[in-house]
């Protein structure tokens, strides 16, 4: 008996892996999403070099240029262990935009964020998305809708309205969003610069889209020059609307061709 004992300790003793271990020992095989991620974190920042080092690439021909005001939201539900930190994205063709986080923003956040993006040949429809932006899990998706522009704005007006938004309370229940547009066809042969999407890596090890905002297109093929809203003018609407910003003051005018009267007017929808 002893000396099947021994014979079988000596047999262990022969599978003993000897010299330097490997670098995977005792590792634990990362699962499927953690591959994932750390994919995506290492495409991210092959994106990032690519477009803040490479060439500025252009569109020819866009069909113009597309303003967003994404006003505010008036959500059904908060979904939150507290109140939640809503933020908006935005995606025109393949181009995506979000706005800032509205901290504690709940179920009525308010974000008065402008976006300019060219509007590509044959694209006639907007995707609002409306996510909770989270500390320690991934940001959840609460909100979103299809919006299909409306022909007054290809037409050249000026379009303030609330959108029904879909999500887990069922479709076009989820609450209302307030945005304006305006559109400003493209001249002939005017070029616009293209808007690739840059993806990067959050702090916590998700991954957040960013816009890379279009630069000036060239100086031979530029849009027509925008109505300018005067200091004086600028402060008195200041005083009236003191919870929006200037920014989204002026986007407003340009919107409304330099009327005064019909800014004032958006204005006040706005702050309803």
């Amino acid at each position: 008996m002893a000396s099947a004992m021994s014979e079988s300790v000596k047999e262990k003793r022969h599978r003993v892996l000897l010299g330097p271990l490997p670098e995977d020992f005792l590792q634990i095989n990362p699962l499927r999403h953690e591959q994932q991620e750390a994919a995506d974190r290492e495409t991210a920042l092959a994106l990032q070099q690519l477009y803040t080092e490479g060439p500025v690439s252009y569109v020819i021909n866009p069909a113009g240029r597309l303003s967003i005001t994404v006003a505010q939201a008036k959500l059904a539900k908060n979904y939150g262990m507290t109140r939640m930190d809503p933020y908006c994205r935005i995606r025109v063709g393949h181009s995506i935009y979000e706005t800032p986080t509205d901290p504690n923003g709940s179920k009525n956040p308010r974000w008065n964020k402008v976006v300019y993006c060219y509007l590509p040949n044959g694209i006639n429809t907007i995707t609002v998305e409306i996510f909770d932006e989270r500390s320690f899990t991934m940001d959840e998706l609460i909100a979103w809708a299809q919006i299909t522009i409306p022909p007054q704005v290809l037409a050249g007006e000026t379009h303030e309205d609330w959108y029904p938004l879909s999500g887990k309370q069922g479709e076009g229940v989820e609450g209302m969003i307030n945005l304006v547009l305006t559109y400003t066809t493209a001249p002939p042969n005017w070029y616009a610069p293209s808007q690739p999407v840059m993806v990067v890596p959050r702090t916590d090890g998700t991954i957040k889209p960013v816009a890379v905002y279009p630069v000036p297109a060239p100086e031979t093929n530029v849009a027509p020059p925008a109505p300018v809203l005067s200091e004086s003018e600028l402060k008195q609407i200041k005083e009236m609307f003191p919870n929006i910003e200037n920014e989204v003051i002026k986007t407003v005018f340009e919107a409304n061709r330099g009327d005064k009267e019909s800014t004032i007017n958006s204005l006040l929808q706005m702050a309803d």
